[in-house]
């Protein structure tokens, strides 16, 4: 059976999801005021693999990521550029949806996304002004009343108590307590803005995603996920905002991955100590960023550095050597390493256990290749069935192993495949000296040949 770790009650517990054979699955997505970093890359990359395994369970899956396309961030970024939000905001979408093609991140069901969820935002703030959970201030503004929901602080293990001891209300403030948080913004000149019963304004970001979830899920669903950075107070606002206004348990297992660190310090954008997606696949292949991104349990901290990419990229090519020359099969069936691996997952989806297994596969297909070559092929289709539900080792081997064609910058197929042929004539002239300076030529230019009885393969180091 599944276990899921349940931030909400800090334990691992048994997935039942509320239909059986359905699950459904609110993820918060990105604020899209720039390029998506490594740490975004990690919330899609994990919930990507939630979802995939999922359905391989056999679920009906119901996977929601929103996009926040208006919020401070956005406004004071399209301001500082002079332009249009709405430019800015899809001229990042675009770019993060790029990002998540080249990641290997299937889309999700559903995108929502804010500014096309005013109606449902208004009619929640509405809903718990009703309910005497919100006020509306004297200058437009519509407030959480924290006080007002008793059970505010239970995600994150943070009592009302504690808050107000180093909360305080500004002079300028117009909300009755500190711990009160905004749920309507009043319009302010420059900004964009739309109408209201509290008149022109716009929504906080907190009642964006509980608009938005119930909306796509109804007012309570299975899991809802994001980053660590999210539990407080985001997501607390979030269950006070939904149960207030519906009056039913919002979410039963709250998931949420680790902090991607970088120095010992998390990456985020504020510290300026961040990489961009894009930056960092100028270096290295999709591949290479979603395999590192597995190799942590999606709760445990994510190291980044040159070293744990390039042991990524050293990982894969042994798994696609193993995969090299085999003949398509049908996937051996009833193996303990696949047992494992379904072990590994099942525990709170375990992946970096997920891949030991796999390892211990691409052995068993070396071992199988020269004496039994129909179960080293049955193997290398099983390993590549179970990669699958991970998002990796879907590529022809050769064309992961051959990497990308430098062409000027380097040594082309073209030229490496004419120096091979040119060794091979060389060997069986008996010109030892000559093929052996066709191989030093290649190794120079970080080619890697590998003689086997049926021919000579090569691929990039």
């Amino acid at each position: 059976m599944l276990s899921i770790y349940n931030d909400l009650h800090r334990a691992k517990q048994t997935f039942t999801p509320l239909d059986p054979g359905r699950v459904s699955m609110y993820v918060c997505g990105m604020t899209v005021y720039d390029l998506c970093h490594l740490g975004h890359a990690r919330v899609m990359v994990v919930f990507d693999v939630v979802a995939r395994y999922l359905r391989w369970l056999g679920y009906e899956v119901t996977y929601v990521r929103n996009i926040t396309d208006i919020d401070d961030k956005i406004i004071n970024r399209a301001n500082e550029r002079g332009e249009p939000f709405t430019e800015l905001t899809e001229r990042y979408i675009r770019a993060m949806h790029e990002d998540a093609e080249a990641l290997g991140i299937l889309p999700p069901d559903q995108e929502p996304r804010a500014t096309e969820h005013l109606p449902d935002i208004i009619a929640m703030i509405a809903r718990l002004i009703e309910r005497r959970h919100a006020y509306a201030a004297d200058n437009g503004d519509v407030y959480y009343d924290v006080k007002s929901f008793p059970g505010y602080g239970r995600l994150s293990g943070k009592s009302i108590e504690d808050l107000q001891a180093g909360a305080r209300v500004e002079p300028d403030e117009v909300k009755r307590d500190p711990l009160d948080f905004v749920l309507w913004k009043s319009a302010k000149p420059g900004e964009p803005a739309w109408e209201s019963p509290w008149g022109p304004g716009r929504p906080g970001w907190h009642i964006e995603c509980s608009a938005m979830s119930t909306r796509a899920l109804g007012a309570t669903f299975d899991i809802h996920g994001g980053g660590a950075d999210l539990t407080f107070p985001h997501h607390e606002n979030e269950i006070a905002q939904s149960e207030g206004a519906t009056g039913h348990p919002f979410v039963r297992y709250w998931m949420h991955n680790g902090f991607v660190r970088i120095n010992d310090e998390k990456m985020s954008k504020s510290l300026g100590n961040f990489f961009t997606v894009r930056e960092i696949l100028v270096r290295y292949r999709p591949e290479e960023v979603r395999y590192f991104i597995l190799t942590s349990q999606y709760r445990s901290p994510l190291h980044y550095d040159d070293e744990h990419l390039d042991n990524a990229r050293a990982a894969l090519t042994r798994f696609y050597t193993a995969l090299r020359g085999l003949p398509d099969a049908e996937p051996a069936s009833d193996e303990a390493l696949e047992e494992r691996f379904h072990a590994a997952m099942a525990d709170d989806f375990n992946t970096p256990e997920a891949l030991a297994a796999l390892f211990d596969l691409a052995r068993e297909i070396n071992r199988a290749r020269a004496e039994h070559p129909k179960r080293a092929a049955a193997l290398a289709a099983l390993l590549r069935r179970l990669g699958g539900l991970l998002g990796i080792l879907q590529d022809d081997p050769e064309v992961f192993l051959r990497g990308v064609d430098p062409g000027a910058d380097g040594l082309s197929d073209e030229v490496i495949d004419d120096l091979i042929a040119r060794r091979i004539q060389a060997k069986r002239a008996k010109q030892w000296a000559a093929a052996d300076a066709i191989r030093d030529q290649l190794k120079a230019a970080g080619i890697v040949l590998e003689d086997t009885p049926d021919g000579t393969t090569w691929r990039r180091a």
